[in-house]
């Protein structure tokens, strides 16, 4: 049987599995071969059916037991796992144990299709489950059971909001079970992380994760083997022991996985250090930015949207030269010269306030933009955060150098064991596959979908837009049920909100600017006339408990206002409605400003038959159509930086400071 196994638990041994090495153009046929075959097998989980079977007749013998005959049964379960680790008829009863622990620590039980999903993951596949399906319960069984067999296990989620949300809700039946359980949140000191990853279980999200990873791997520089290491501590070098915070990589299983290992797998995660800050850079980046701000495109520079990416033209060059040869010593190098004013083009142009950053007590802080949270840590690297920092007005912090990086593929496919599950699976079912042999497993739901589907608004300016929202909003709320609006930015969730405000409508703002209120938030999301506004921070796994007569009057409705980069982020946000068999409802209200159409060359022609239906239909295929250019484009930026990290051979070795 496939599943996790034993390996040393030790901040020393740090057991992890070395990267396979690059597919040969003859061996790419054969693993896709073996993917498709997977998939037809798999189809709706047919292999489970014997696990599942069997975990259903052992339900009457868990049922019947005591506490402390649970308890017995529990802890000589444990025993046989760390002896003889797992085989059909253990992961069996550990499952049916499980399930029966959950009913008395948490009142509530697995159902079957959570069964079907825990058992996916054990077995090194990720589940497709249903938005609403409970994924964080049904993480339990999978989490559980390689506890009990001795194997530490990282759920890996998102945001810290849902890593501490699971960890608290999940950990009376971890304790239930003998097992410890910590989570590991943004500003926590090394020893209290340490003393974390040292549980049976963590929560934790993939850039604390992959960051306290990489933290260790610095220290680590000049003993990277298993030798060296050792033979430090026989020296008395009891320094690196202390700072060391993971016991290396056994099994990790990754909630919305399509997130973390597509999504947010474009670039690697870099850990810098502050270098020495010289007098004259700030006057530096203050010429850059002013002598970038007289450039005009496509006769300066010409510009890739996608990358981000600025190229300067011949001409460009030239009023560069001829800009910068009285500014002083820094602009006499040629390479130095071109390099800074794209760096500042690329701030100018490419990162916006309050979509990318916010400006906060007078300093510049990174918004993530997949999770909508702000990341007060973290800056962009070659001078791009201090050209920033100059754009805005701020004061200048000291630049920094790249020490150590890793992509997410990289990170991942070093773990022994790996699984995920998502509400999202199926755009991205090949490359699951392709980079990290995964394959999914589409999980039957348990309750029916109650979800209706608005037909599709299009509106001529983003004006009409604002008034189409707060229409449907105040339409609903006069039902009874409360609403939830998504919104792409900060700046364009502020805006909604003074629109429904000139309409009278009250209505609460959920972004990067409110971040410290998400609990409280979320919490009154469900009741009767709440209008909430919401940026990505409101998307995956956010759980919206729904009042009764919220419920009774059709439950809640979302409203999508422009459409993601990905289809499946905007099935995410509609899964925050119609969640556990409740009724939901979801509409899409978009324009031909929206960033969609607002640069194609056949926006005026839309324009124009936009008043017929036919028209309004085309338009919006056409927006679709963009949006899966863009989703493939995504992908073959993923494959390029896979093959970029093949070629620096990033194999556990410093080499220009990659991993």
């Amino acid at each position: 049987m496939d599943g996790p196994g034993r390996q040393p638990t030790s901040v020393l041994l740090r057991p992890e599995q070395a990267l396979p090495p690059a597919m040969r153009w003859f061996e790419r046929p054969h693993h896709q071969l073996k993917g498709w075959v997977g998939r037809w097998r798999w189809r709706k989980g047919r292999p489970l059916d014997d696990y599942l079977q069997g975990i259903v007749d052992l339900d009457e013998i868990a049922l019947a037991y005591s506490d402390q005959q649970l308890h017995t049964a529990v802890a000589e379960l444990r025993r046989q796992l760390l002896c003889k680790g797992f085989d059909r008829d253990s992961l069996c009863w550990a499952f049916a144990l499980i399930r029966e622990a959950a009913g008395r620590s948490l009142g509530m039980r697995h159902f079957d299709s959570q069964l079907r999903g825990g058992l996916a993951m054990f077995l090194g596949r990720v589940a497709e489950m249903a938005t609403g399906e409970g994924k964080t319960l049904t993480a339990t069984l999978p989490v559980s059971a390689a506890a009990l067999g001795g194997i530490p296990v990282h759920v890996i989620t998102v945001n810290d909001y849902l890593a501490a949300r699971d960890a608290e809700e999940m950990t009376p039946l971890y304790e239930y079970l003998g097992l410890s359980v910590g989570c590991i949140q943004q500003g926590m000191s090394r020893d209290e992380r340490r003393d974390i990853y040292a549980k049976d279980i963590v929560y934790c999200t993939n850039k604390e994760l992959v960051f306290d990873y990489l933290k260790d791997h610095l220290v680590l520089k000049g003993a990277a083997a298993t030798m060296h290491r050792h033979a430090e501590r026989l020296k008395g070098n009891v320094e690196m022991d202390q700072q060391l915070m993971l016991r290396g990589l056994h099994f990790a299983i990754v909630d919305e996985a399509d997130s973390v290992f597509m999504d947010e797998a474009r670039t690697p995660l870099i850990i810098s250090g502050e270098t020495h800050h010289n007098e004259g850079q700030e006057q530096v980046y203050q010429q850059a930015v002013t002598l970038a701000q007289q450039l005009q495109r496509d006769t300066h520079f010409e510009q890739q949207d996608l990358r981000r990416h600025i190229q300067l033209t011949e001409k460009g060059e030239s009023a560069v030269d001829t800009a910068s040869a009285n500014l002083g010593a820094y602009w006499v190098g040629r390479i130095r010269r071109y390099e800074i004013v794209r760096q500042a083009l690329t701030a100018l142009i490419f990162f916006e306030r309050d979509r990318h950053y916010l400006v906060r007590d007078g300093k510049v802080q990174i918004i993530d933009a997949h999770t909508g949270r702000v990341m007060p840590d973290r800056t962009w690297e070659r001078g791009l955060h201090q050209l920033i920092e100059t754009k805005e007005g701020c004061e200048l912090t000291a630049p920094r150098e790249t020490l150590a990086k890793i992509s997410y593929q990289n990170f991942f496919r070093r773990y022994h064991w790996l699984a995920g599950m998502t509400g999202t699976a199926r755009e991205v079912v090949g490359e699951f596959w392709q980079i990290y042999s995964l394959a999914v497993v589409d999980i039957p739901t348990h309750n029916a979908l109650r979800r209706e589907h608005y037909p599709d608004t299009l509106c001529a300016t983003d004006a009409d837009k604002q008034a189409r929202i707060a229409e449907s909003v105040a339409r609903e709320v006069a039902l009874g049920r409360s609403v939830l609006v998504g919104s792409s930015t900060v700046s364009s969730s502020e805006i909604i909100a003074e629109a429904l405000a000139e309409k009278g409508v009250n209505c609460r703002l959920l972004n990067a600017k409110q971040d410290a209120e998400e609990a409280e938030m979320i919490a009154a999301a469900g009741q009767p006339g709440q209008v909430t506004i919401a940026t990505s921070m409101a998307g995956r796994g956010t759980d919206i408990k729904l009042h009764t007569d919220v419920h009774a009057a059709g439950g809640l409705h979302v409203i999508l206002t422009e459409l993601q980069e990905a289809s499946r982020i905007d099935r995410q946000l509609a899964g925050r409605g119609a969640r556990f068999g409740d009724p939901g409802s979801v509409e899409l209200i978009v324009s031909m400003d929206d960033e969609w159409l607002q640069r194609a060359w056949y926006r005026s022609l839309l324009m124009a038959v936009s008043e017929y239906s036919w028209g309004q239909r085309l338009a919006l295929l056409l927006m679709r159509r963009g949006q899966a250019r863009l989703q493939t484009q995504h992908s073959r930026l993923r494959q390029q930086l896979l093959k970029v990290d093949a070629r620096q051979g990033d194999i556990l070795a410093f080499t220009a400071g990659s991993i």
